[in-house]
């Protein structure tokens, strides 16, 4: 006579629920660092020599890595697993530039630095180059 073990199988999806919930936690965890430690992802005496022009610049491309790294994640979410993949690969790097973002900020408001004004139209486009004075020229590759 053989004996069953019935409720086996509920063991193991249980176990199974378990490992998964841990790993979901742990995941989740990883998404508040950001908010907490700054300086764990980036050096905090980085931008403490930069002058106003520089922290603008730096500003403005830390903008734009956060923004194409935010597609990036939001672009990884739509796919299968892709929650997991977007935390695991692209949250990191969302992380430490998050953290250089308020390291420029702090540089900046202790430098007191303004925005500097946005270029005007007529100064920004390059004046229209002059006719040659001597007439229309030959086309290349005729020898007169």
């Amino acid at each position: 006579m053989s004996a069953r073990l019935p409720r086996r199988p509920n063991l193991l999806r249980a176990a199974v629920l378990v490992a998964l919930l841990a790993s979901a936690a742990s995941v989740s965890g990883c998404a508040q660092i950001g908010d907490s430690v700054p300086s764990a992802f980036a050096d905090p005496a980085k931008y403490d020599l930069y002058d106003c022009k520089q922290l603008e610049t730096e500003r403005k491309g830390l903008a734009s890595r956060a923004t194409e790294q935010e597609r990036l994640m939001a672009k990884a979410e739509t796919g299968v697993g892709g929650t997991v993949v977007s935390e695991m690969v692209y949250r990191n790097e969302l992380i430490s530039i998050h953290s250089q973002q308020r390291l420029a900020d702090q540089a900046w408001r202790a430098n007191k630095c303004h925005e500097s004004p946005p270029d005007s139209p007529a100064a920004a486009a390059p004046a229209a180059p002059t006719p040659a004075a001597n007439g229309p020229r030959a086309p290349r590759g005729l020898v007169h």
